[in-house]
C-alpha cells in the first residue's frame, strides 16, 4: 500500500462548525490540514487569513499546510509562521524573487513549498528544486473549490517526479484541485504523494470514512 498523505482542505468545511470539523479530522486518518489563503487579487476569491489559522492551530493535531494564493507573499511569511503554519507554500506566479522567498520560509523553520498554476510548466522550478520541500501542482485554476480535475496535470506530475528522482531529492508532490476517489489512483500512480481533498471529503455523508477510503488506495509503481 502506498504511504501517501491526505490533506483535507478546510475551504470546503462548514464554517459555522469549523472547530467541530477540525476535531473530526483529528480523529480521522488525515495527515495534514490544508488551508487556502486567498486575497481576491491573485485569485478571484477571498477566503480566510491569520485569525482563522491561529484558531485552528489551537486544536489541530495535524500539521497546518498553508497555501498562500496571494500577491506579495514574502511580506507575510513570518506572520503565517507565527499564526501556526507548519508548511508555507507560495505561488511561482506571485513571486518575483522565488529563491529568496523560499529561503525566507526555511528560515522560519517551516517546510517551503511552491505551487504551480495549470498553465505553468514544471520546468520553471528546475533551477530551485533543491530548495523546495514540496510542490503543489494545481490541477484546477485556483480560486474556487468544486472544479473539475484537469487531466493534463498527470503528465506534469510525471515529469516533475522523474526530475526529483534523478536528482535524488525528497521533494514531495502535492496535488490540489478536483481530487476525488475516482481519480486518486491515477494521480498517485503519476508520482504524487500528497492529495488535497476538499469537496470530495466534506461533501460526503461521512468525511472520516471518505478519508479512510483515500488512504486505502493501492497503487503500483508510477510510470
Amino acid at each position: 500500500m502506498s504511504p501517501h498523505l491526505i490533506s483535507p482542505s478546510l475551504l470546503s468545511c462548514d464554517f459555522l462548525k469549523i472547530g467541530e470539523e477540525v476535531k473530526m479530522l483529528n480523529e480521522s486518518k488525515a495527515d495534514w490540514l490544508h488551508l487556502d489563503v486567498m486575497d481576491g487579487s491573485f485569485v478571484p476569491n477571498i477566503s480566510f487569513g491569520l485569525p482563522i489559522i491561529s484558531a485552528v492551530k489551537k486544536i489541530s493535531r495535524m500539521p497546518l499546510d498553508v497555501h498562500l494564493m496571494i500577491v506579495n507573499p514574502e511580506k507575510y511569511i513570518s506572520d503565517f509562521r507565527n499564526a501556526g503554519a507548519d508548511h508555507i507554500t507560495v505561488h511561482y506566479e506571485a513571486c518575483t524573487h522565488l529563491h529568496r522567498t523560499l529561503h525566507q520560509i526555511k528560515e522560519t523553520g517551516t517546510l517551503a513549498g511552491v505551487a504551480l498554476n495549470p498553465h505553468t510548466p514544471v520546468e520553471v522550478l528546475f533551477d530551485v528544486l533543491e530548495d523546495v520541500d514540496l510542490v503543489i501542482m494545481m490541477s484546477v485554476n485556483p480560486g474556487f473549490g468544486g472544479q473539475k480535475f484537469i487531466y493534463r496535470s498527470l503528465d506534469k506530475i510525471k515529469r516533475l517526479r522523474k526530475e526529483i528522482i534523478e536528482r535524488n531529492l525528497n521533494t514531495l508532490i502535492e496535488v490540489d484541485g478536483g481530487v476525488g476517489l475516482q481519480n486518486a489512483e491515477a494521480i498517485l500512480s503519476a508520482g504524487a504523494q500528497v492529495l488535497v481533498a476538499g469537496n470530495a471529503v466534506f461533501n460526503t455523508p461521512d468525511p472520516s470514512k471518505t478519508i479512510h477510503q483515500f488512504k486505502m488506495i493501492e497503487i503500483g509503481n508510477f510510470v
